[in-house]
């Protein structure tokens, strides 16, 4: 499955590379994308495992840039 999210108060292109690289490393990720630029996140992950890949991106995120939230 692949979705695309909206990144809320991502505020430097560098916290959006290291967020990138930490849901890169989750089990279950096939492929991921952090765009500062465009503010969105968008992922490709396991059907199955989908809603709990995004809690985990989404503690991931909030660990690189506390103020950072995923949308739908």
């Amino acid at each position: 499955m692949k979705r695309i999210y909206k990144l809320e108060n991502l505020d430097c292109a560098s916290c959006a590379a290291k967020m990138e690289r930490a849901i890169e490393k989750i089990k279950g990720v096939k492929e991921v994308s952090v765009s500062f630029m465009t503010q969105r996140l968008t992922i490709e992950a396991a059907d199955e495992m989908f809603e709990d890949i995004i809690e985990m991106a989404a503690k991931a995120c909030a660990r690189i840039e506390p103020d950072c939230r995923i949308k739908s």
